[in-house]
């Protein structure tokens, strides 16, 4: 594999909230150090903190946050691809973020120790 990336680790269990199509932008999530919001005409999605979203909101726990090192620029390619065939390839699922700099990659907890080892193999990975 001819991309090494360096990649760290989010210290924080987050949370994947689902909300309907017509739903507001919730105010508890307007303040948080990580958080990643998707409005379409299908959904909302709110990727955050798991200990920041109140009671009754639905939502998968116990993920956690691979971040690749950047600014990676849009004239990068290959990424996802890079990162995501390895992990599937050892049955890990994943959720992909990508930002104006840099991408995201999450892995369910329980799958975190296979996917450091899986990706460990070509990325630095560090805390």
């Amino acid at each position: 594999m001819e991309n090494k990336f360096t990649l760290s680790i989010l210290p924080e269990k987050l949370g994947i909230c689902h909300f309907a199509k017509n739903s507001p932008i919730p105010d508890w999530a307007r303040d948080i150090s990580f958080c990643s919001i998707t409005k379409t005409l299908d959904e909302l999605s709110i990727v955050c903190p798991q200990e920041k979203i109140p009671a009754g909101v639905l939502y998968e726990s116990d993920w956690r946050a691979f971040k690749v090192q950047g600014p990676l620029g849009f004239t990068a390619t290959g990424i996802v691809a890079s990162l995501s065939k390895p992990l599937a390839e050892a049955g890990i699922s994943i959720f992909y973020i990508s930002t104006y700099e840099t991408d995201y990659i999450l892995v369910e907890e329980k799958n975190l120790e296979k996917a450091k080892e899986v990706l460990g193999k070509f990325c630095e990975i560090g805390k």
